[in-house]
């Protein structure tokens, strides 16, 4: 792995990096901690190509930076700050094309403890986003207007991102509230179906996870669970499968062929066909805290607070460390997910943004 640029930041943040072959964009805190900043860098050079900013006053919990990680659709791209406010903006220039504030808009009254998290979904034409309102728990939002599509009843914001499905034949969006996860129909926004866990108070942090035709959901609460559809795209309740023992409470798992992957003090590999059998764990500083993991058809990255990265093979019939590197020199922490792009891979560090070469 070879450093190819680096740029230091104004602040720390959390928000996961979104990168193209041109262009790469991280978020942070302007101003004295009063105002959101997104900065776009030339993937080549990691000189700036543009910069967004706007008053976005608030506390929170584990700092004010924005957490969704930016949505890139064709030339536009959009940002969503943690206190609400939503901005399209061209990707080459960062030119505002819209920009809507949530809270506002969809009259969003209750406080979240941890700001608005999930990243903004493209399903056809629309954006999807989750403002938490009275009457808009969920919202369908036109792409390249800002314009209101739908709206449908929930309960205040989660913090999961949503994901896009077709079941049966039939697209929709999968996604929490507070609450209870629920399908959505794409063009009207209706819900087919609602689960409310066996178990209360998930954070819901971690996004679903789309297997063949089943679901996978992982909270802190109520553990790793398998579920099915019925003949008519709706979430079966009861699942087919649990495992108490993965129960991340800010992580997301991974599939890698039938086996999943997943972070709780250790690095847990269960087997999807065998419901959710353990097949083995691992153990290392980086699973400890916080761990993203990045997985390809035979390998997995896992990224450490404390800014090592281990490559492990999820084919093995055990833990299996490849190789191993330390990227940050301090001990100030990583929570930003990473991302990759060809032999690129860029990661955000509570002072920096980088580009290293993998080879």
């Amino acid at each position: 792995m070879v450093p190819v640029w680096k740029k230091r930041l104004r602040s720390t943040g959390v928000g996961g990096v979104a990168a193209t072959k041109s262009f790469v964009i991280v978020s942070g805190r302007e101003s004295s901690d009063s105002a959101d900043g997104f900065r776009c860098f030339n993937a080549a050079d990691g000189t700036e190509a543009w910069k967004l900013t706007y008053p976005a006053k608030g506390d929170l919990d584990y700092g004010n930076s924005p957490r969704a990680t930016p949505q890139i659709h064709g030339d536009f791209v959009y940002l969503l700050g943690a206190f609400g406010h939503l901005h399209c903006v061209k990707l080459g220039t960062g030119d505002i094309v819209w920009k809507q504030d949530l809270r506002q808009a969809f009259q969003v009254t209750r406080k979240t403890v941890w700001g608005h998290s999930s990243s903004p979904l493209v399903a056809g034409e629309q954006l999807i986003v989750n403002p938490g309102g009275p009457q808009a728990g969920f919202v369908a939002l036109e792409l390249d207007t800002g314009k209101v599509r739908w709206k449908t009843d929930g309960d205040a914001a989660a913090f999961a991102s949503f994901v896009l499905a077709d079941i049966g034949g039939r697209q929709q969006i999968i996604g929490y509230d507070a609450t209870s996860l629920v399908g959505l129909d794409v063009p009207t926004g209706r819900k087919l179906w609602r689960h409310v866990p066996r178990r209360p108070n998930d954070f819901n942090v971690p996004t679903p996870i789309l297997w063949h035709d089943k679901l996978i959901l992982s909270t802190e609460n109520n553990g790793t669970r398998l579920f099915e559809f019925d003949s008519e795209g709706r979430l079966i309740d009861e699942p087919v499968a649990v495992n108490e023992d993965l129960a991340p409470d800010t992580h997301t798992p991974v599939v890698v062929g039938d086996r999943l992957f997943g972070v709780w003090d250790e690095l847990y590999c269960l087997d999807l066909k065998a419901n959710l059998k353990t097949v083995w764990t691992g153990e290392a500083k980086t699973f400890h805290q916080y761990t993203s993991l990045i997985a390809s058809e035979n390998r997995l990255l896992a990224t450490g607070i404390h800014g090592e990265l281990l490559l492990i093979d999820p084919t093995a019939d055990q833990y299996r460390e490849l190789s191993r590197v330390d990227i940050v020199e301090d001990d100030s922490g990583v929570f930003s997910h990473p991302a990759i792009v060809g032999d690129r891979l860029y990661m955000r560090t509570s002072s920096d943004v980088r580009c290293l070469a993998l080879c």
